[in-house]
């Protein structure tokens, strides 16, 4: 694995107040916001110097016939992490996904409000990242989109467990499903991106699933009392090539 990984993974998957103090301080505003991530340490320079940085906004992506992610989650103990930056659930033995013929395990999932993808230059009011890792540590990421509707069942099991205070942890008391937050239709948007926190590692294979799943205002309204903003500003594409499926 490369150096400039191995720090992303640190950063990615420590949680808790330990982590707080290991990782210099950023958020989304002011001066230790998007614009600054590269100023603050000196392994965040790709922040700023990257040319496949994410988010970005999808359009004009090109039609192919691309293979279907081959989900294979699994119900798996899961700790739901304020971690100072947004609500994360971290997973045991969640299965994973199969990308392009390679198997990624599932390690945690995330929120950013809005979301941090734009579809033809609309953010939806929140999106899921769903982070998993090679074997060799490559990275890929699903997106799945939310858009306001009716109370996501699925959903309410993490947010009812949701600790307020950066650094504190939960345990649910049973297992959790990731399956149960995917949309019925998995056609999705690919691109090559990056990390989009600090140290915004590249290299990330990125999938964008085009069918939202709904929640309701009142859930919305409860992660946001907690972050009210916690996404990164569209990143340029620089030439990249986006695919769309055809399914």
């Amino acid at each position: 694995m490369q150096k400039p990984l191995i720090v992303a993974l640190t950063a990615l998957f420590a949680t808790g107040a330990m982590a707080a103090e290991q990782q210099p301080h950023w958020n989304y505003q002011g001066k230790e916001g998007p614009a600054h991530w590269s100023q603050l340490a000196p392994g965040y320079e790709t922040c700023a110097i990257g040319h496949a940085q994410s988010p970005i906004d999808i359009r004009d992506a090109t039609r192919a016939s691309l293979p279907r992610i081959m989900f294979d989650y699994q119900a798996s103990p899961a700790e739901v992490v304020n971690n100072g930056h947004t609500v994360q659930v971290n997973l045991a033995n969640a299965g994973g996904v199969e990308i392009d013929g390679e198997p990624y395990r599932l390690v945690q999932f995330h929120f950013h409000t809005p979301s941090e993808e734009h579809i033809a230059g609309r953010a939806f009011p929140m999106v899921a990242h769903f982070v998993h890792q090679a074997a060799d540590g490559r990275l890929a990421v699903v997106a799945v989109l939310f858009r306001e509707g009716e109370q996501n069942q699925a959903l309410s099991q993490v947010f009812d467990a949701m600790p307020t205070r950066a650094g504190e942890n939960v345990e649910l008391a049973g297992s959790f499903a990731p399956q149960t937050l995917l949309p019925p239709q998995q056609g999705y948007y690919a691109f090559a991106g990056s990390l989009t926190t600090p140290p915004c590692s590249e290299n990330v294979q990125w999938r964008v699933l085009k069918q939202p799943v709904e929640l309701s205002q009142a859930q919305l309204a409860q992660f946001r009392h907690l972050y009210s903003m916690n996404a990164r500003p569209i990143q340029p594409l620089n030439g990249r090539e986006v695919l769309e499926s055809d399914h």
